[in-house]
């Protein structure tokens, strides 16, 4: 058996060091060489911030395409982007691009893997379902067609079992929208297709319950309240027919009403 699976091409590698990070770099050591409570520490933060959101931005841009929106993306890069200004220690020696980077693109990774999926899948699977497409490619160009599952297993290793449930797992990364047009279905939405339940079963408990207390009634009592609601009499047409007074069919009434209403709310 033969699956396919459709994922963006890899993300290339991060850009070098630009003149913006360079310059962040001198602004995190004034930073550090300012006393905890100085105000220009927040202010030198928040210069560094806003000067490296263009390569926050530049790294998000690159996993567009893959299910997530641009701006959602850039939200997560800025949030690592901040992370990496906190964390940074400038006695380490370390650039910050090459600090700043690899926090950010974890930071973005992790989105994809922990809040991207509209299903919870296993984080094995997540992560052979990404290194399918890859895999898909170097033997679809050995052999000049689509590799098969077994072939793909092969190469990475693992059981082909695996494999049919990485590509499972792959289509519950989006799920499609119940109110996107069926395929076939002359545009017709896939909600109009889904069944749902009838309104009747929820009363089926209710008149057994029901036909139970009716017949534990008088029968005298049952024959007013047939009348009554089946034959739409009212109390006086239902006294004439019983021999009763008008009065005492409304106390019968109201007496089988709410022994019947108790016995429900058992």
């Amino acid at each position: 058996m033969v699956t396919t699976i459709v994922t963006p091409p890899a993300v290339p590698s991060p850009p070098t060091v630009t003149p913006a990070t360079g310059a962040s770099e001198q602004l995190l050591r004034r930073r550090a060489a300012l006393n905890p409570e100085d105000p220009d520490r927040a202010r030198l933060r928040a210069r560094i911030i806003e000067a490296n959101l263009p390569m926050a931005g530049r790294l998000a841009r690159r996993y567009t395409g893959r299910g997530e929106s641009y701006e959602d993306l850039a939200q997560v890069g800025a949030l690592g982007l901040i992370k990496a200004v906190d964390g940074y220690d400038t006695d380490l020696g370390v650039p910050f691009a090459g600090y700043a980077i690899p926090t950010i693109l974890g930071g973005i990774r992790r989105h994809f893997r922990d809040s991207a999926w509209a299903i919870r899948v296993p984080r094995s699977m997540q992560e052979l379902s990404a290194r399918l497409p890859e895999a898909r490619s170097k033997l679809g160009q050995r052999h000049g067609r689509e590799p098969t599952d077994a072939e793909l297993a092969d190469h990475l290793e693992v059981p082909v079992a695996q494999i049919v449930a990485a590509v499972t797992a792959f289509d519950f990364y989006r799920l499609q929208s119940v109110n996107e047009p069926r395929p076939g279905g002359n545009g017709v939405e896939r909600i109009a297709h889904v069944g749902a339940a009838d309104p009747g079963y929820a009363a089926v408990d209710d008149r057994l319950t029901l036909r139970g207390l009716l017949a534990a009634l008088p029968l005298r009592e049952r024959r007013i309240l047939t009348m009554r609601f089946y034959g739409d009499l009212t109390q006086a047409e239902i006294a004439a027919r019983v021999g009763l007074s008008q009065m005492h069919v409304s106390r019968l009434l109201t007496r089988s009403l709410a022994q019947l209403r108790a016995g429900m709310l058992r």
